[in-house]
């Protein structure tokens, strides 16, 4: 079960680094086309002592059927709550999943379109077959790959194609996120072959085929990758694009821009330029303007000589137009202070597990906007592009965070490590460099900073993903020492995790507005950056209460986020610029002794109905939205 870090990097113009081919979302258009290939595939885990049966015996070389017993799977979906066996649940190892798809006749007739099959993202190292014949792998989940499967599918027209894709799951010392696996080898405790896969974060390991399968074609001469940066002086907006064509070198590009009344506003010729928008519209967040979360689109036009004749691509993309700047006391949206009021997620729910859930994501935005939310931080690792496309419209604020969680063991920081995670930023600022909801990408969260090795692995860490983005602060989370984080000195702002009287003086309320007020006292003191409390929180069982209160009741996760706020209005008015509760929603982990079916510190349950604590969040946040002066009437939910 050997991972291999494939590493492709090259260079795209003077702002920065890319892989060496872009990762634009799927979009039809009058020169593409797409076929989503969600739903029932079939699914072999393989339960062998090794876990390697299925390369051994070439499962991918024939219907999979045909090698054993196969069950039905959604896609998307973890795997691990679908069915009613334990050992799924648990499993470690390669998964296997298989599906018979017809191409369109008219994609194959046409020599000169790409086909490409796209993965959204698979939990965690991933083989893709087509026909028997392999097409890409990829470590890492939560982001896209790809690859272009029209040679492979055109030998064998007027059947289907079979695709598979082999999963596995396991997490090593320079996986993001890192683990070990520990072999239990006394035959008196423990059965022959028995292994443990050891975490260092608390949440469910959750594996599979987590988000949208899909095939889209483009012509061969085709845009592969687009980048703006947005800005604005007085009235007028800017947006500098950079557009990569691939399969011509003798392209014209076109660029339109249309707001929100399909008036084309700006336009430009050539893959680079600058387009200006007079009485532009600038994005806002969600609360701070009327008009929030305000997208024009940006149309490609290229025509482009190929070996096939003249083609056409079209591609358009969302832009909302914004800038972002970061003082040593606030954090400026489009010149004005912004205060992060938000919540830290994850993707999880019932059955589904990390499962791309439509219904799940538009409840959940329907909750933050009933809350007064007006941002959240990715944590974990980098969510659904359509989730962002969501944040994007509606105005939420978004803290981009990539898998780096759990790096706590000293050999996690070594060069193989760095080098896979410099990857990985390269993977996550490609894919959500255009989202004008992203305002900044956070490396890691909690890290074991005060380890020698984590100042040069921070420091090149951050440096490289300012390389590749100098538009945007990077950060990571800490719950470090203040004076021993190493990490510390090259953030843009410091992001920090506290839970006074949870884990540290259980029981004690009494110690929070000391220690919080010492915590942010001491940071800023020493590094004279904005400070975000990234993490605070207190579990609670819903239904279960105390007065006076103790833990795990309602009242007792009440009164901690009540002694926190009363900190955050002190500290609000000079340097802290943000609040994030730990957790939106009850979220699944292992089980554990200190965990009951899950972690509880969401204000909502994880069927997503309110605690006592939703309520008075939902009262603090609007009242900070009103501070403001420009809380609008049109103020409300649900989403639109």
């Amino acid at each position: 079960m050997k991972l291999l870090c494939l590493i492709c990097v090259s260079s795209l113009w003077n702002v920065g680094y890319s892989l060496e081919n872009g990762m634009l979302f799927p979009r039809e258009s009058p020169s593409r086309e797409i076929k989503e290939l969600n739903g029932l595939w079939a699914f072999r885990a393989d339960f062998s002592k090794d876990r390697n049966l299925g390369f051994q015996k070439a499962w991918f070389q024939s219907p999979l059927a045909e090698t054993g017993p196969v069950i039905d799977m959604p896609v998307p979906a973890s795997y691990n709550d679908i069915t009613q066996d334990a050992k799924l649940r648990d499993f470690i190892g390669w998964v296997w999943y298989e599906r018979e798809v017809w191409v369109p006749g008219h994609w194959l007739q046409d020599v000169g379109r790409r086909i490409v099959l796209r993965v959204g993202s698979a939990h965690y190292y991933s083989v893709v077959w087509v026909n028997g014949v392999k097409v890409t792998e990829h470590e890492g989940g939560h982001l896209p790959f790809e690859a272009d499967i029209g040679s492979v599918a055109r030998k064998t027209p007027g059947v289907p194609c079979r695709i598979t894709i082999a999963v596995n799951n396991t997490l090593n010392l320079h996986t993001l996120p890192p683990g070990t696996i520990q072999h239990m080898d006394d035959p008196k405790r423990y059965p022959a072959g028995y292994i443990v896969q050891n975490t260092n974060f608390d949440f469910f390991n959750y594996a599979g085929i987590h988000r949208p399968v899909l095939l889209y074609t483009t012509p061969s001469a085709y845009i592969d990758d687009i980048t703006v940066q947005t800005s604005f002086s007085d009235n007028t907006g800017a947006i500098a694009y950079q557009v990569l064509v691939l399969g011509s070198d003798n392209a014209t590009v076109k660029v339109s821009l249309m707001d929100k009344d399909d008036k084309c506003v700006a336009s430009s010729s050539g893959a680079s330029g600058v387009l200006k928008v007079p009485n532009v519209n600038l994005w806002w967040p969600y609360l701070m303007h009327d008009r929030p979360g305000y997208l024009y689109s940006m149309e490609v036009q290229v025509s482009a000589e190929a070996k096939n004749g003249l083609t056409e691509d079209i591609y358009t993309l969302p832009v909302g137009i914004r800038s972002v700047q970061v003082t040593s006391s606030q954090f400026l949206i489009n010149n004005k202070p912004f205060y992060f009021h938000g919540v830290n997620k994850h993707e999880d729910s019932d059955i589904r597990g990390k499962g791309l859930d439509w219904p799940l994501i538009v409840k959940d935005f329907n909750l933050l906007k009933w809350l007064g939310a007006n941002s959240f931080r990715t944590s974990h690792y980098p969510y659904a592009e359509e989730i962002l496309q969501m944040c994007d419209r509606h105005g939420i604020v978004v803290i981009d965070e990539c898998p780096g969680v759990g790096i706590r063991d000293i050999r996690s920081f070594d060069n193989a490590s760095l080098a896979h995670h410099l990857v990985v930023m390269d993977e996550l600022v490609r894919r959500d460099k255009n989202h004008p909801s992203v305002v900044m990408w956070s490396v890691a969260n909690e890290p074991a900073a005060e380890m020698p090795p984590a100042g040069y692995y921070f420091k090149s860490l951050i440096s490289h993903t300012k390389s590749l983005d100098a538009t945007r602060p990077v950060t990571f989370v800490s719950n470090s020492n203040y004076a021993m984080d190493k990490g510390a000195p090259y953030v843009d702002v410091v992001c920090v995790n506290s839970y006074f009287s949870w884990y540290h003086d259980p029981g004690h309320i009494e110690v929070i507005s000391i220690q919080l007020n010492t915590q942010f006292e001491n940071w800023y003191g020493k590094y004279q950056k904005p400070i975000i409390q990234s993490e605070y929180g207190a579990d609670a069982v819903p239904g279960l209460h105390s007065d006076p209160p103790m833990m795990f009741t309602e009242e007792y996760q009440k009164t901690v986020l009540q002694s926190y706020h009363s900190v955050f209005d002190q500290k609000r008015k000079k340097y802290v610029i943000g609040e994030l509760i730990w957790n939106f929603a009850d979220f699944m982990t292992a089980q554990t002794i200190t965990r009951v079916v899950g972690n509880k510190k969401g204000i909502f349950t994880r069927q997503r109905q309110p605690k006592s604590a939703a309520f008075l969040l939902r009262e603090r946040y609007w009242g900070l939205a009103n501070e403001t002066g420009i809380l609008p009437v049109w103020a409300k939910y649900p989403c639109s």
